[in-house]
């Protein structure tokens, strides 16, 4: 059954307690790999600055599963009328069941509340980016901001999710600074890329088999986008997020940037799977099953280490100014 033919509310079930549990998408917890580069970087640049690193590893990531799941509960609730159109998202809980919104509601303020409580119990820090992270769920998805309604903001103000997640992890080993402007934006960015790319993907997919119209329907955005503007988008925020990492890596550890042709290839790689079929793309909380994807990731790790540990005395010719002189 195609998605804009489905059954009206009215016939719809009345939703369980696995209906409300599945909202807050636990499934998607992979996606708090992104505080992990925040964890090893503050801990290589800043040292440990918390006498309860264990604890505050639980809490920082307790607080971002259970502020992401607040997120999800109005996501999926706010989206519902709107992801009947689409070809798979149509299956969720939120379309298929007849939800109650004060229990969404109250689901929404215990994950906030739990979140919130998590973070507060580890630092005063963690507590304003929990606050933030939280906040980035109203204006991505409540009106009248509702940003995932305008193209271009809706992929800059979701992305903000990533430069979020960096900063838990640093702040988890390092409560009393900030990661450098420069890491903040180049994960800013790239995670805008990651979002681009999903949504190029489903631009390319639905459209090809259901029509431009229905997938309008679907998301508003994709009023304002093209194929080839969405593909333009994606190599941009793939450029500023290499620009914004090359000045982080030269500035603070010139080895590191033996990681930027693996850096490179990956983004390569997910744009091209972006381009596939049926693409994971448009479910990143089930990338880990890109086999490709992961080997590239793994490259990227073990030069990581190699670059931690290992001075590259060659490398530093790079942070100087230099001509090539003519005879």
């Amino acid at each position: 059954m195609q998605a804009d033919t489905l059954s009206p509310s009215l016939t719809r079930q009345p939703g369980r307690f696995r209906d409300y549990l599945a909202i807050a998408r636990f499934d998607h917890s992979t996606k708090h790999i992104f505080i992990l580069p925040g964890v090893m970087l503050a801990y290589l640049l800043r040292g440990v600055h918390t006498i309860q690193l264990g604890l505050d590893l639980f809490l920082g990531l307790t607080t971002a599963i259970a502020i992401a799941s607040a997120n999800y509960c109005i996501n999926e609730w706010l989206d519902s009328a709107f992801d009947r159109h689409h070809p798979t998202k149509s299956r969720r809980p939120s379309v298929q069941r007849e939800l109650k919104g004060k229990w969404v509601f109250l689901e929404w303020l215990v994950f906030l509340g739990a979140g919130l409580l998590c973070a507060a119990r580890s630092s005063a820090t963690l507590t304003l980016v929990a606050a933030l992270f939280a906040l980035q769920g109203l204006v991505y998805n409540v009106q009248p901001l509702r940003t995932k309604d305008k193209a271009y903001l809706d992929v800059l103000s979701e992305s903000v999710n990533n430069p979020l997640r960096l900063l838990i992890g640093w702040i988890v080993i390092d409560p009393t600074s900030l990661p450098p402007s420069s890491v903040i934006l180049a994960y800013w960015f790239g995670g805008a890329f990651l979002m681009a790319a999903k949504r190029y993907s489903e631009y390319r997919e639905i459209t090809a088999t259901h029509g431009r119209a229905l997938l309008v329907r679907y998301r508003a955005s994709f009023a304002g986008y093209s194929e080839t503007s969405l593909n333009v988008s994606c190599f941009t925020y793939g450029l500023l997020s290499n620009f914004f990492l090359a000045v982080f890596l030269i500035k603070y550890r010139i080895e590191y940037l033996l990681l930027m042709p693996f850096i490179t290839a990956l983004f390569a790689q997910y744009l091209a799977l972006a381009m596939q079929a049926g693409s994971s793309a448009q479910a990143p909380e089930k990338l880990f099953r890109e086999r490709g994807l992961i080997l590239i990731v793994a490259a990227v790790a073990i030069s990581f280490g190699v670059a931690t540990f290992i001075d590259i005395p060659a490398f530093e010719w790079l942070a100087g100014q230099r001509f090539i002189g003519l005879p």
